[in-house]
């Protein structure tokens, strides 16, 4: 079974290259093998080369793993979509205002 050819825009292409180049300067700057990293992470040198090259075949689950193994990375992740700015414009828009203030004490 072959690898599954994934289609992505530029615009994504260029984030994914970036973002393997800044897993191998975070691994570089931790002087840690590429070996040492691939273990951690229970991947193999290979694949975590596809990382540092921003490959988006990569499952999104081993670039989780190989931050993980430089020493817990992986929480910058839970900052991915956390200020949804056009979401909440969004969400806001599709909101009904009520006409008429609620019943209540007066």
């Amino acid at each position: 079974m072959g690898k599954k050819a994934v289609t992505v825009l530029p615009s994504t292409e260029r984030i994914l290259n970036t973002m393997g180049e800044q897993i191998k300067l975070a691994r570089l700057r931790r002087q840690l093998s590429a070996e040492l990293i691939a273990e951690r992470a229970g991947i193999s040198r290979a694949t975590l080369w596809s990382v540092e090259k921003g490959s988006p075949s990569v499952a999104i689950g081993i670039y989780a793993a190989v931050l993980h193994a430089l020493n817990n990375l992986d929480k910058d992740l839970l900052l991915v979509a956390k200020d949804d700015e056009f979401g909440r414009e969004m969400q806001d828009l599709n909101m009904q205002v009520k006409k008429r203030a609620p019943k209540g004490d007066r």
